[in-house]
């Protein structure tokens, strides 16, 4: 029981450091679009937090997870013979860490076989703008700029080769985008020349089911003067 509680101990103290140094790493460098800061500092550099929790984990338990206590005295004829000690495991330490054995556990499930991924795979939304009669679109692809942020992540949407469109005598903008994750944050902004960024929340469940159609035409948030209507549609790409 004292080697298990200490190799728990040990593996416990490498992984609040391998992800701890990691999630450091992320943090101080700010956000990540591409997820190459989040890979570098798992890969590369969490590994260096691990060893160094893997040995403090150690030291705990050495430290606390073990207690010693002296012997009950002996008899008065042979009390001159020295009291040995005895050591056993600390209940409040093996209490410890039995909970956060079981914490990770369910966060491994949660994470691995529940998976944060949506339940339908990578999937297509499709946003379309609208502009306000009379306002023209830019010339160039690069002076438009759509967003797709989800929960934490930031994506910059696709414009196909048909970008360009209309709906009567208004101007219009299509993009696609990949949403992936399981959760109730989502937002897409959009960004032309000489405009401010107009920005509309997806009314999404946390994992949501493709949508029969458009939803309804709707202003950006904040009450923008500028009266570009958004609406969206989700498809399964399998």
């Amino acid at each position: 029981m004292r080697f298990i509680l200490g190799l728990l101990s040990g593996l416990l103290g490498a992984l609040a450091g391998w992800a701890g140094l990691a999630a450091l790493v992320v943090l101080l460098a700010g956000p990540d679009r591409d997820g190459g800061i989040a890979m570098s500092a798992f890969f590369d550099i969490g590994p260096i937090g691990g060893v160094t929790g893997l040995i403090a984990g150690i030291w705990l338990f050495m430290r606390f997870g073990l207690v010693r206590n002296a012997a009950p005295e002996p008899p008065a004829e042979t009390s001159d013979a020295t009291p040995r000690r005895t050591t056993q495991l600390s209940f409040p330490f093996a209490v410890t860490v039995a909970l956060i054995v079981a914490i990770l556990g369910w966060w491994g499930w949660y994470e691995l076989i529940r998976s944060p991924n949506l339940s339908h795979g990578f999937m297509t939304l499709q946003v379309e703008f609208r502009l306000p009669a009379g306002m023209s679109l830019p010339d160039k692809e690069e002076d438009v700029h759509i967003e797709v942020e989800e929960a934490s992540g930031y994506a910059d949407a696709m414009l196909p080769p048909n970008w360009r469109a209309h709906d009567g005598d208004r101007r219009a903008i299509i993009a696609t985008a990949s949403l992936m994750y399981k959760t109730r944050h989502r937002a897409v902004s959009l960004t032309l020349p000489d405009v401010p960024t107009q920005r509309w929340s997806i009314d999404l469940p946390s994992d949501p089911a493709p949508t029969p159609g458009f939803s309804p035409w709707r202003v950006a948030t904040g009450g923008s003067p500028t009266k570009i209507e958004m609406h969206f549609r989700l498809s399964a790409d399998r």
